[in-house]
């Protein structure tokens, strides 16, 4: 079974305003129209067996209904293929009554964005919420490192990782973007040794522009030899595949870490059986 761990939709609606305005600020171009029916497409052309949909609440008034909505998509998975984590906001104010609801539907896990939500990983708001996810069982996914729409700002780096987890109970925690994005190095000094999960989306090979933004160095993100350093460091029972779409192709990504020099059996484990023994309740450490 492949399963992407890391990907997004977005309502039919606003789908194509909300891709345009996250392509503009990022400068790169998405790999599908950001729907649903688009990340089903995408999976059957790239052989994705199931799709984990990580959506973002911006504002706290937001959590309950993308809640709901995560567990209506969820409801189809067997038909869709599609499995959405729900969402917390650090400044919702029943996060703890919420959280408990999150498990009760059934939900897998939720997401959390430092950047978009403008908190800081370390903050206390943030430690309580990790806390009470990790009582319930649920998993984690949370941005890590630079944010390629907000340049400069980092809310959930290496360090604040490290002093999160080390004042938190055992969660079911993954660190997006290898860990974190942009900041490779100290990733694999601070937290290969720390008892949590990364995920490859929107770290390997190079971004897709969608304009003349960039240099041509600065769309290079980790090398074959940089990418299989750290999946050891960590581990690669700890790796999960993760493309984010749409802002990664789930194709070419597949196809780049196949082809990275990874044995098989370290292959097997990133693009698919980690996320399927983490789904079921079972970490790799």
């Amino acid at each position: 079974m492949i399963i992407d761990f890391h990907t997004h939709t977005f309502p039919e609606k606003i789908a194509g305003s909300t891709l345009e305005k996250l392509s503009a600020a990022s400068h790169t171009r998405p790999f599908t129209n950001g729907t649903a029916q688009g990340l089903t497409a995408s999976m059957a052309e790239a052989g994705v067996d199931l799709s984990i949909v990580l959506p973002v609440a911006t504002a706290p008034r937001q959590v309950e209904h993308i809640n709901d909505s995560a567990a209506t998509v969820s409801a189809q998975v067997e038909e869709t293929g599609l499995l959405s984590f729900g969402c917390m906001h650090p400044d919702f104010p029943g996060w703890r009554e919420e959280l408990t609801r999150i498990h009760s539907l059934g939900l897998k896990g939720i997401k959390l964005h430092p950047v978009y939500q403008g908190v800081d990983f370390d903050d206390p708001r943030y430690l309580r919420i990790l806390d009470r996810a990790g009582e319930l069982g649920l998993i984690v996914v949370t941005h890590a490192g630079l944010d390629v729409g907000f340049p400069g700002m980092v809310k959930c780096s290496p360090e604040m990782i490290r002093r999160a987890v080390e004042q938190v109970g055992p969660v079911k925690l993954v660190l997006a973007h290898m860990g974190g994005w942009r900041c490779w190095d100290q990733v694999l000094e601070q937290l290969s040794g720390l008892p949590v999960s990364i995920d490859t989306s929107f770290s390997i090979g190079k971004m897709t522009p969608a304009d003349n933004y960039y240099r041509e160095e600065d769309l290079n993100l980790l090398d074959e030899r940089a990418f299989v350093k750290l999946v050891r460091a960590f581990g690669a029972r700890r790796v999960l595949f993760g493309s984010d779409s749409p802002w990664s192709s789930q194709k070419d990504s597949l196809s780049w870490i196949r082809g990275c020099g990874l044995t098989e059996e370290e292959t097997s484990a990133i693009l698919g059986r980690n996320g399927e023994a983490l789904l079921r309740g079972r970490c790799g450490k």
